[in-house]
């Protein structure tokens, strides 16, 4: 008899009892679900700033509450924190302000943004070069102590440590667009180890501001279809241009079963086990064999201790950009073998944009709802399929159907590809 408490490895089962989620599509799960199932799109037209003159004038934005100024800082920190809440809520796990385990939390890449650059240079002297000079030693003196405080690397964390009391020093990492993904690996790896019963996983991105635009619009990664915003992401679609940057967090508490078992609570998926492979090919595309995405995946399943016939559904990690898509597939022909056509396959990313660093996190906490609701969220805009993929892609409308295990991908910028495992409870 399989063992509850105990994988096939002997290893402690993981599960989840808390999940957390905002995106464009809103604020927690309850106005997020019913608007992915009913294929609508959270991108729009961008208001935050000027657009004049730039390639890309949409995203998956989320307003900053009651006109408050934007800072990706923040704002990071503001949807993380609503998606942690929810996701302890639902948990019922620790006290207010006590969390009874470690914080794995993904961050973008902390730095200057304009606003805090105009604050240095409104003070630096005509001399050239003066307001970089006035930088540096910012930098190394921490003469300006709030401008230090909002790009420290991890003062996200240490704000959300605070919050909510976890366990020793937070873990922040940034793996590109695989980091939320990546957050729930090492809190199974740590949970699996016996060092913690609990875990509080949260993948957090807002980062759609000028710079951020500018910089991916000159890798030409963005789409450009502007009119209308919402038919801009099409994943696996032969018109595909490009992805559509975007904002969210997501959050899960993961436990071992004893210990959810043990306060009563019910679990709402398993983390069966994750894969991680990276290629070092080149800073932003793929290797074209697709050795490491199919390394990751192959990596994922074994962790799992099962096979690709055990796969339901595929969670795409579907950008819509020409390359990534085809590589994606290239590599899931090559995982499912014959069942490379029957396998649904869906991304979200049609639907609330790439949330980048939080991709993973985000993309998780919707494969655990599909198993529980037993609904597939369609990939919409796939109106003209790319004839060179061959996938049961969801398209345009959802799909009812019984999942019992989702495969997770997320592929980040340096080839930093992992993958999760995930299943409904009991598996």
């Amino acid at each position: 008899m399989r063992s509850l408490t105990l994988d096939s490895r002997g290893r402690p089962r993981i599960v989840v009892t808390g999940m957390g989620l905002v995106t464009s599509l809103g604020w927690g799960k309850s106005e997020n679900w019913p608007r992915l199932i009913a294929g609508q799109s959270g991108i729009a037209h961008i208001t935050r700033f000027p657009t004049d003159g730039l390639k890309t004038t949409i995203a998956g934005t989320i307003a900053t509450p009651n006109g408050t100024a934007y800072s990706a800082y923040t704002h990071s920190l503001r949807i993380a924190e609503s998606a942690a809440d929810e996701a302890i809520q639902q948990a019922g796990i620790g006290t207010p302000g006590r969390f009874p385990g470690p914080l794995f939390i993904a961050t973008p890449p902390s730095e200057l943004e304009w606003p805090q650059l105009s604050r240095l240079y409104a003070h630096a002297e005509p001399a050239a070069g003066e307001g970089y000079r006035r930088l540096l030693a910012a930098a190394r003196t921490r003469a300006f102590d709030e401008l230090h405080h909002d790009v420290a690397f991890a003062s996200i964390a240490d704000a959300m440590q605070r919050r909510f009391g976890t366990h020793g020093e937070p873990l922040s990492l940034c793996t590109a667009c695989a980091s939320g993904a990546s957050t729930i690996q090492l809190a199974m790896e740590r949970l699996r180890r016996g060092e913690a019963e609990a875990a509080l996983c949260v993948g957090t991105d807002a980062t759609v501001h000028p710079e951020g635009l500018v910089r991916f619009s000159l890798l030409s990664a963005l789409s450009t279809r502007n009119d209308p915003p919402e038919a801009a992401s099409r994943p696996f679609s032969k018109s595909r241009d490009g992805f559509v940057i975007a904002e969210g967090a997501g959050a899960v508490v993961v436990e071992t079963y004893e210990h959810a078992r043990a306060r009563g609570a019910k679990p709402l998926g398993v983390v069966m086990g994750a894969g991680e492979k990276a290629d070092c090919y080149h800073r932003t595309r793929s290797k074209p064999d697709g050795s490491a995405i199919i390394g990751a995946i192959t990596k994922a399943l074994a962790d799992a201790d099962v096979t690709s016939n055990d796969i339901d559904h595929v969670n795409a990690h579907g950008t819509s950009t020409p390359e990534n898509d085809k590589m994606e597939w290239l590599s899931l022909a090559h995982v499912l073998g014959p069942r490379k056509h029957a396998v649904p396959v869906t991304s979200n990313k049609s639907q609330i944009g790439h949330t980048l660093i939080a991709a993973g996190a985000v993309e998780a906490v919707i494969a655990l709802m599909t198993m529980n609701e037993g609904v597939i969220p369609p990939t919409i805009n796939h109106h003209e399929p790319d004839p060179e993929i061959h996938l049961d892609v969801v398209s345009n409308t959802a799909r009812t159907a019984q999942v019992r295990s989702v495969l997770s991908n997320s592929f980040g910028f340096g080839g930093q590809n992992v993958c999760l495992v995930l299943a409904a409870e009991p598996w």
